[in-house]
């Protein structure tokens, strides 16, 4: 990364927060997707979902390394984005807190997506193995 001054790296944080909202909700809608593609057993959907939130996942990710080594630049190794926001003057601080909120809201709506989404999928292989494979003659004839 190129040297920024302080008020670029301001603006780089603060955009990377928006900018990591609007993909979270994004992520949200397709896990959401994920989540009835698997209900209906649809394959090439969740293949293709998987293919959408890959690279999503990976930007949000370079935004967020970006995030902690600009907060720790701007206010030491222990610095944290709460710490950050409130060092901001307002109006821009208020604004801030609250795409950071947001944020921290759909993240959250994000993992537990998909852990539900995670369940499912391991609930389904699972019995499709005990179909498959079940030894005790469940589906054996009577």
């Amino acid at each position: 990364m190129s040297k920024m001054t302080r008020q670029q790296a301001v603006a780089a944080l603060v955009d990377g927060v928006e900018q990591d909202l609007q993909a979270t909700q994004s992520i949200h809608a397709l896990l959401e997707r994920q989540f009835q593609a698997a209900l209906r057993h649809q394959g090439a959907e969740l293949g293709a979902l998987a293919a959408e939130l890959t690279p999503a996942l990976d930007a949000m990710d370079a935004r967020r390394k970006q995030r902690v080594a600009l907060v720790r630049a701007l206010h030491g190794v222990d610095g944290t984005m709460s710490g950050f926001i409130a060092a901001q003057p307002e109006p821009g601080r208020a604004k801030l807190a609250a795409a950071w909120s947001e944020l921290e809201r759909l993240v959250v709506a994000c993992k537990s997506a998909t852990t539900r989404n995670g369940n499912l999928l391991a609930e389904q292989f699972t019995t499709m193995q005990r179909v498959l494979h079940d030894s005790d003659g469940t589906y054996a004839p009577r």
